[in-house]
């Protein structure tokens, strides 16, 4: 239970502008009386080692509260609210670990008399901090299959604390939900998908107001806030059917180019995965070497106009030394091969956040939700399941 320091408020003489009174050493200092009587103010959490990751709270007895001020080292204000009584105050924030603020409270006794009183509290610094890595860029524009995703350094077991500090606003209402799942690098990793894909010219706000929150156990705390900002681009659609082997590419609804492609050879190791896969990222020209995805010492080599599509080693780009099977076979490690020509095009009108829908009954499967940015691999019911709230 939070411990509160009382503080002394001291009145102020009818026609004076301001004035205050500090509390003792102990923070308990007796209340000083004017001619009326004055009100006493509690504050808690308090002390030099207070405890973090709860509201700041001050309350006033024996009249209201008039205002309050709790302010960092920084001079950043914590904000809060009076209750309907104006006899309570708490702030909108947790106080955040290994931080100091000073609280200002000015009072009005019950028979009026004004006055102001001033408290200090630390609280104790994070043993374990948790950071966030994160997709996509801020100030970035993207395509429309584009989630917000936030990857963390330790675990996170309140999950529910954590999202409640994570608030998306976009330029048009747009529905969406977060889903919480283990990330590929065995992190854990949330993200924030709409229910369809985003509408061109969306522009999307991250706020992770995640400063003063505990993760759980073994998870930290987080000792920052997060805010990241981007734009939706065009509506653009590529679509593969390994079937046919080729490559079809939609933009604004309208198809604009299609050229013949060859995917991953039949079988559980070589096959190419279905479903929605999004760019991860443009990586131009890339060393490919089989061995870091498990396949042996099947190749070495440097492919151009590279575009990830998912964690473990599926690419869209050129591969000359296939032109054979371009249309005709599906006959690479995994990948989406095409000519150099089809392929620089490729690379210069996609963006990250595109997404490839990929289908064909020579797949090895469909695609892992985390296995790159899978989110729309699942309906949305499953995908709002995947929400800690």
């Amino acid at each position: 239970m939070a411990t509160a320091v009382v503080l002394a408020t001291a009145a102020l003489p009818a026609c004076s502008a301001g004035g205050s009174s500090a509390a003792g050493t102990d923070g308990k200092a007796p209340a000083e009386h004017g001619d009326g009587g004055t009100a006493t103010v509690t504050v808690s959490p308090e002390g030099s080692a207070a405890k973090p990751g709860e509201p700041v709270r001050v309350a006033a007895h024996g009249g209201i509260l008039t205002s309050v001020a709790v302010t960092d080292a920084e001079g950043t204000r914590l904000s809060g609210s009076l209750s309907e009584s104006n006899r309570t105050w708490v702030s909108d924030r947790n106080a955040a670990p290994g931080t100091s603020y000073t609280v200002v409270a000015a009072t009005r006794a019950d028979d009026g008399t004004p006055g102001q009183s001033r408290a200090s509290l630390t609280t104790r610094a994070a043993e374990r901090v948790n950071k966030v890595d994160w997709r996509p860029g801020d100030g970035t524009t993207v395509g429309v299959a584009q989630p917000i995703s936030l990857v963390f350094d330790r675990p996170v077991h309140d999950k529910a604390a954590v999202e409640r500090q994570l608030k998306v606003t976009t330029s048009n209402g747009t529905e969406g939900s977060w889903g919480w799942m283990k990330d590929w690098s065995g992190k854990d990793r949330a993200d924030w998908r709409p229910r369809e894909y985003w509408r061109p010219g969306t522009r999307v706000t991250l706020d992770a107001r995640l400063n003063g929150t505990d993760a759980g156990a073994d998870g930290g705390w987080f000792v920052r806030d997060y805010r990241l900002g981007f734009t939706v681009g065009a509506r653009q659609i590529v679509k593969v059917d390994l079937d046919r082997k080729r490559l079809t590419v939609e933009r604004g609804g309208r198809t604009v180019r299609t050229f013949p492609v060859s995917g991953g050879t039949p079988g559980p190791e070589t096959g190419s995965w279905r479903g929605t896969e999004v760019v991860m990222a443009k990586e131009g020209s890339i060393r490919m070497n089989s061995e870091t995805v498990g396949l042996g010492d099947a190749y070495d080599q440097t492919v151009d106009y590279a575009m990830r599509l998912t964690w473990s080693g599926t690419y869209a780009h050129a591969a000359p030394w296939n032109a054979a099977y371009f249309g005709r076979a599906n006959k690479s490690h995994g990948c989406i091969g095409m000519s150099d020509a089809d392929a620089k095009w490729l690379y210069q009108h996609t963006t990250v956040g595109d997404p490839f829908e990929v289908k064909g009954t020579e797949t090895k499967g469909r695609v892992a939700l985390n296995n790159g940015l899978g989110d729309w691999n699942a309906d949305w019911d499953t995908w709002r399941a995947k929400s800690a709230l």
